[in-house]
């Protein structure tokens, strides 16, 4: 009987390792492909001259004290900005996963539309706020503009949605009868939270801060326009060197730095999550939100109420309000001129960038959806050995990679048979798919771990196969993070600029292209139809992220 059990299991364990390098293949050849092969590419184009490596210039590049500059700040910032959004977002997310209130649905689809403003239109609107004649100059004569605040509060105006979903998906499946057993033994409220509740978290909040923190350290819009002369990141530093001086041995060489300081961070990441995640136990989100309960709890909702009001409402209203504002009072003049084209910078009208919006994003969110799903089923088990824990911190790479370098890979890589899509209409999708994935799998990846591995066990015993297992026990748990990420594929979608920008013909804008080349071009007429693109563009993901929550809370009977 003892032989003929430890027959059985060596063939079970080399099962489920075929098993997870088949649901591997598919990922690791996508990212090869349109992620590595792009990027490698343009790296060689700036650092190898008459087909030798010239590595020296490494050094050259990090001799230069300006560049030094640019990379502490780059770090400096990105910590910060990341600090100071966990420290805002947090409770934000308690908020959202455990009250019950009224026009909830509504918030948490607004929370999340500043996530897919193009980064330069967040600039924009923050610079409206706090810079020379913005609302804060007229009210009480408070600049911001020249300062690093304005950078840091803009990067959490921008990433608040990331902590609210990601941490707020996984609180609110939390089962809070765990932390009231510790009470009933004798712990405090705060004792409780931070033995019980706190490390049942701490993969999602450490999930949330990776991503904030890979998007403040690449941060290129906001900066470029609320940094100003003094203040630069690495991101500007290689837009810089590749579109105005063309110096492609420097963004190269700036490529890389930024390639290798991310994958330690991943590494990092990698290491210390792992040690903390443990199987939980999930229920039904509806079973732990309820109506807020003494002055405690009112003054912590009302208190999240204000912060989004301050920080996430007020500078899209200021958006809002300028889309409206012509030289002739309110009115809607720059949305009507949307209707008709501008042959100098369109080639169709720029109303028609909505629609192309909409179809790219539907198609990255499927490839992203797929791609990420398959790779966080492959990356499910804990025990697995360095190739899959590399894996693991390699999906997070396209975070922290320049995407002006992978735009631009794209233009350079992807221009010969059999791979000649410079003309194709996906290219566009698969750029905007290699961010969302990583959202995908960071969000569904600590709740496909958090699943109990002994219900999977019953399920095979009883003889049910993987793709059953699959349907029957962890699908019904992580169905709400899939809609989660979902939503979080399609808004990156919608917003992202940085590669778009290298690689959307001029018949098929995106709406985050066409309201930078609105912005690039001087005159009331260019700037008034940028907020207007811009209200369109919240107003769109505002619709699309509510139909999304009604379904999702139209579905959480199942679970």
């Amino acid at each position: 009987m003892d032989l003929a059990r430890t027959e059985v299991a060596p063939r079970g364990s080399r099962r489920r390792s075929a098993a997870r390098l088949g649901l591997m293949a598919v990922p690791v050849a996508f990212f090869a492909v349109f992620f590595a092969y792009p990027v490698a590419a343009i790296v060689g184009r700036g650092l190898k001259v008459d087909g030798a490596w010239r590595f020296g210039r490494i050094g050259d590049v990090l001799a230069q004290s300006d560049i030094r500059h640019v990379l502490w700040f780059t770090t400096w910032q990105a910590l910060a900005s990341t600090a100071l959004t966990l420290l805002i977002a947090l409770p934000g997310a308690y908020v959202f996963a455990r009250f019950d209130f009224r026009g909830k649905q509504i918030l948490r689809a607004l929370v999340t539309v500043p996530f897919v403003l193009p980064t330069v239109v967040v600039g924009t609107a923050f610079l409206a706020l706090v810079g020379r004649g913005g609302l804060l100059d007229q009210l009480w004569g408070v600049r911001l503009d020249t300062t690093v605040w304005a950078i840091l509060l803009a990067h959490v105006f921008f990433n608040y949605a990331v902590v609210v979903r990601t941490v707020g998906g996984l609180w609110s499946q939390l089962d809070p009868r765990q932390e009231e057993a510790a009470r009933m033994l004798g712990a405090s409220r705060f004792a409780a939270w931070r033995k019980v509740t706190l490390p049942a978290l701490s993969p999602a909040v450490a999930a949330a801060a990776l991503m904030v923190f890979l998007f403040t350290f690449t941060s290129f819009g906001v900066v470029q326009i609320l940094g100003g002369p003094t203040f630069s990141t690495l991101e500007v530093e290689i837009y810089r060197q590749t579109s105005e001086i063309f110096d492609l041995a420097t963004a190269a060489v700036l490529t890389i730095i930024q390639f290798v300081a991310v994958g330690a961070i991943l590494a990092v990441h990698a290491r210390t999550v792992r040690r903390r995640e443990t199987a939980l136990r999930l229920v039904a989100p509806e079973t732990t939100a309820r109506r807020p309960r003494g002055a405690g709890q009112r003054t912590l909702l009302a208190g999240v109420l204000a912060s989004i009001l301050i920080l996430l409402v007020l500078p899209l209203g200021v958006l809002v309000q300028r889309s409206f504002v012509t030289p002739g009072g309110y009115g809607f003049a720059y949305y009507k001129a949307l209707t008709s084209a501008d042959g100098g910078i369109f080639l169709v009208a720029p109303i028609e960038a909505i629609g192309n919006s909409l179809e790219y994003a539907f198609a990255a969110t499927a490839i992203a959806v797929l791609i990420g799903g398959l790779a966080a089923a492959a990356l499910t088990r804990r025990d697995t050995g360095r190739l899959v824990r590399g894996f693991d911190a390699l999906l997070m790479l396209p975070l922290g990679v320049s995407a002006v370098t992978v735009g631009f890979g794209f233009l350079i890589a992807l221009d010969k048979p059999p791979l000649d899509l410079r003309a194709s209409w996906i290219l566009v999708p698969l750029a905007q798919a290699l961010v969302g994935a990583p959202f995908v799998v960071r969000t569904m990846l600590p709740v496909l771990r958090a699943v109990d591995g002994r219900l999977r066990e019953a399920a095979a015993v009883l003889g049910a196969s993987p793709w059953r297992v699959w349907r029957e026990v962890d699908l019904p748990m992580v169905r709400r993070a899939l809609l989660i990420a979902a939503g979080f594929a399609f808004a990156v979608s919608l917003g992202e600029f940085g590669a778009t920008v290298f690689i959307a013909r001029p018949d098929n804008p995106t709406l985050p292209v066409a309201v930078a080349r609105l912005l690039g071009r001087a005159g009331d007429l260019n700037y008034g139809q940028a907020m207007a693109l811009s209200t369109i563009l919240m107003v769109v993901c505002a619709v699309a992220l509510l139909l999304l929550e009604r379904v999702r809370t139209d579905r959480t009977g199942e679970f």
